[in-house]
């Protein structure tokens, strides 16, 4: 097996997605590229640790897991997060926002102000807007307070979100109307924090930089997890949240979670060739709204 590379994972940048490898090794990603790579035939899977420290034990993790961490690592990874809502006391100002990954999927969350719209792209939002700005606990009782009073939820599946990006709206104007119809009901609500200010609403379309503005391509599964000796090839037609979607010639379009990619020996495939010889699940189309 030639050299091997260990992923850490998809970043999103002003110029676009970008595959990061242990060591600082980014590889951009623009359209139309082929992406490729073999598992190594001997390869197990190794926990990525924590919070920039290697895993203590070096635990072998199941080819299934999102997170490629072992208990213990994902426990301490947890345990000062504001995702996991472990801390209380990070003075930075936060944005509450909604976001919309397909129809009837609208959910509420926060990210620090200083990140921008990373979070938004990272969770691949197609639409969003800023719903105000405040101080972390403000913006914890914000979320609260959607979540009791309209039903918003603050989290909705990765399967979900796939699912539905075959059969996104056409227009920007379509895209954007649940976020602002639930933007103008949350404004009306009583109990706002008080230190929390007010944003209008001005939705962000990320059409065009996940690459679905051109009409959704036919998706026809996802990858399930990777394999020792397995390979993923293809040429990147979208990308969106961690998500790759990679066409194959004669098959259709195939979605890669770059999540499971971490904590593999990964190299260059020994063969040109597009397709894949890990497992791939049929895509389970989503029939009925959320709401």
């Amino acid at each position: 097996m030639a050299r091997t590379w260990r992923c850490s994972g998809l970043r999103w940048t002003p110029r676009g997605p970008v595959l990061a490898w242990d060591g600082g090794r980014h590889s951009a990603l623009p359209w139309g590229k082929r992406v490729a790579f073999a598992v190594a035939a001997d390869a197990v899977r190794g926990c990525v640790g924590a919070r920039g420290h290697a895993c203590p034990v070096r635990a072998a993790v199941p080819g299934r897991s999102t997170g490629a961490r072992c208990e213990e690592c994902a426990r301490l990874d947890r345990a000062h997060s504001v995702a996991a809502d472990t801390i209380a006391d990070d003075p930075r100002p936060y944005h509450v926002y909604l976001a919309w990954f397909g129809p009837g999927m609208v959910k509420v969350g926060i990210t620090a102000v200083e990140r921008g719209p990373a979070r938004l792209l990272e969770q691949g939002a197609v639409c969003f807007s800023w719903l105000g700005t405040g101080p972390l606990m403000a913006a914890r009782r914000t979320e609260e307070l959607l979540r009791a009073a309209l039903g918003v939820p603050d989290r909705i599946p990765y399967a979900d979100k796939r699912a539905v990006r075959s059969s996104l709206p056409a227009s920007a104007d379509e895209r954007a109307a649940e976020v602002r119809a639930l933007h103008a009901r949350a404004a009306v609500l009583e109990a706002w924090p008080e230190s929390l200010a007010p944003e209008p609403c001005r939705p962000v379309d990320h059409a065009e930089p996940f690459g679905l503005s051109g009409g959704p391509a036919v998706v026809v599964g996802d990858v399930a997890e990777l394999v020792p000796g397995g390979l993923v090839s293809g040429e990147l037609a979208a990308a969106a949240g961690p998500d790759l979607h990679l066409a194959v010639a004669g098959r259709g379009v195939v979605v890669l979670d770059t999540r499971l990619m971490t904590g593999w020996e990964l190299a260059p495939p020994s063969s040109p060739a597009d397709g894949f010889t890990v497992p791939v699940r049929e895509l389970k189309r989503r029939q009925e709204g959320l709401f």
